[in-house]
């Protein structure tokens, strides 16, 4: 496969990333607080099953295991915004397999996709322990506000997925940075930037409620 259409392939997964970003940000400065639109879930499923086969393509372990992990949360999300029920079965059913599929696949013949991933002499064994655990750090945010989510009854998105949003992604920069990745780069850049600016509204919006709470008492 020639390079253009794997690095094609990866750039379109980070437009999706990175226009969910973009989206969620202007509608959160359009609401004066961090808002979980249904869009953020849509082009998270699509950049997340794009980014897969990147990774899977370059042979690139950090990049499949921080979808794995993320990949299924974002189905969730999905399913309490409604948005599954308009999904025609037949797509839910190809989204919701591939993954599993393509571990499957490596099963078979573990010890080559063992080499293949762990043992590539274009990536030094600790370049992959670093970039998975970035990866880690990132998705993590996807299971604390899965859990955080479970809590309230609705899909939302916390300070602390915002902090550990910016901390995996300036992992995750860096380790692009030593693998010469511009997919990656570019990604998590625009990313990075997003993330900041929801912690500084987040920050506002605290200031304004406790403002407000504080004008109340008064008038009291």
């Amino acid at each position: 496969m020639s390079d253009w259409l794997i690095y094609g392939i990866g750039m379109l997964a980070q437009i999706f990333f990175s226009g969910r970003m973009i989206l969620q940000w202007i509608l959160s400065e359009k609401a004066k607080k961090v808002v979980s639109p249904s869009i953020f879930w849509i082009l998270s499923i699509l950049a997340s099953y794009l980014l897969f086969i990147y990774g899977w393509i370059r042979d690139d372990f950090a990049i499949i295991l921080g979808q794995i992990i993320s990949y299924y949360v974002y189905f969730w999300n999905l399913g309490i915004k409604g948005i599954l029920k308009k999904i025609p079965t037949i797509i839910k059913v190809l989204l919701l397999i591939t993954p599993v599929l393509a571990i499957g696949y490596m099963m078979l013949d573990w010890s080559y996709h063992f080499e293949r991933l762990f043992r590539n002499d274009d990536i030094p064994l600790w370049v992959v322990i670093y970039g998975s655990a970035g990866q880690i750090i990132f998705t993590l945010r996807f299971i604390y506000q899965w859990l955080y989510s479970q809590k309230r009854g609705e899909s939302v998105l916390p300070r602390g997925f915002w902090i550990i949003s910016l901390a995996g992604s300036l992992i995750i920069i860096s380790y692009a940075i030593y693998r010469k990745d511009p997919v990656l780069i570019l990604g998590q850049s625009t990313g990075a930037f997003v993330y900041t600016r929801n912690l500084f509204l987040l920050r506002n919006e605290r200031k304004r409620a406790a403002e407000e709470k504080s004008k109340i008492i008064t008038e009291e």
